[in-house]
């Protein structure tokens, strides 16, 4: 791989916009600040977040076992999808390949950068075709997207499967980690400097429970790193958001959850086998379930009808009458459960 004829042309070109706190960081200095035009009254959010959100990176790349270069955080994990895309695909010109059914940002990104969605359906258990894929490969294929564990499907993907990936496709390989926390598997960060063209996205909006302060994390070498930062917004995590997740981090409350949910996960999964219009409980390592039912659009809006809220899948490639749910506290799976008793 050649991460310089990746780069975009005008992204390489560019220089990147330096903000106050760029130039001057040490927000603690016994300083008079008059550099950003913030306002001088003290609220303890008047002054600009740290844009190399330092204290939390140290904090994450301690836990992670990685350099502090190697990570860049996002406003949600979609902000680092889209950073990827705009530094790496020129428009109307270069094209990306994703495996369906799978996380649907990757295709709403591609077109809203303006770059052609080469899809390659998994297979009918949810596995990559590797020869497949790399036959879709053109010159102009500079990105592809794996979700492990796969969104909506739950499945972790083969270990060979996307290693022969990562040393047969010439472009990026972008493995979106999002469930990762609920499978006990090693992450794909630990073999970023076995492989220079992986990309690792993870979260806290799963396991941490913070989906509502948007926190996205990247990992992959520092030359990639270094592209990213280069075009990310100045500001993109704030003061508040930073401030959550090192507080987050530094609990031991995660593993607590996430041990209740993967054991609702197991029940939930048992018991829904024993309903009459399951048709099948795909095995997930992931935060919920997708099941095969009679007719997903009817028991859809009959669990809309009683208060259940689940996503109707049945348009996706592959997932034909199939609905995913969440995995919810023991109280609602009860609930849950109790009532698909009662259909008939």
């Amino acid at each position: 791989m050649n991460l310089n004829y990746l780069i975009r042309k005008n992204i390489k070109a560019m220089r990147p916009y330096s903000s106050a706190r760029d130039e001057f960081k040490d927000l603690k200095a016994d300083m008079v600040f008059l550099d950003a035009n913030e306002n001088p009254i003290e609220t303890d959010l008047n002054r600009y977040p740290d844009p190399q959100q330092t204290a939390l990176k140290e904090l994450i790349s301690k836990q992670k076992r990685l350099a502090v270069n190697q990570l860049l955080l996002g406003n949600g994990s979609d902000e680092v999808l889209d950073l990827i895309f705009r530094a790496f695909c020129e428009p109307n010109q270069d094209s990306i390949l994703t495996l369906p059914p799978t996380y649907g940002m990757y295709s709403v990104l591609a077109q809203l950068n303006s770059i052609e969605n080469i899809e390659v359906c998994l297979t009918s258990d949810f596995k990559i075709d590797v020869n497949q894929v790399l036959k879709q490969v053109t010159p102009s294929t500079k990105l592809l997207f794996l979700c492990s564990p796969n969104n909506p499907s739950g499945n972790v993907m083969d270990v060979n499967a996307v290693t022969k990936l990562l040393k047969g496709f010439n472009g990026l390989v972008i493995i979106d980690e999002a469930y990762i926390d609920f499978t006990g598997l090693e992450s794909w960060t630990q073999r970023l400097n076995e492989f220079p063209n992986l990309i690792v996205t993870q979260t806290l909006s799963k396991a941490y429970g913070l989906a509502g302060i948007r926190l996205g994390t990247c990992f992959s070498s520092k030359e990639i790193i270094a592209v990213l930062n280069k075009i990310k917004p100045p500001y993109n995590i704030n003061t508040l958001t930073q401030n959550a997740a090192i507080d987050a981090l530094q609990t031991n409350e995660v593993f607590g959850q996430v041990s209740l949910i993967i054991n609702e996960r197991e029940k939930l999964s048992s018991a829904l086998e024993s309903c009459f219009f399951v048709e099948k409980v795909f095995l997930s390592s992931a935060n919920f379930i997708l099941i095969k039912v009679d007719d997903a659009n009817k028991r859809y809006n009959e669990l809309i009808k009683y208060g259940f809220v689940v996503r109707n899948r049945t348009t996706q490639s592959g997932c034909e009458n199939c609905l995913r749910i969440s995995i919810g506290t023991p109280e609602e799976n009860i609930q849950l459960l109790t009532l698909l008793n009662t259909f008939k």
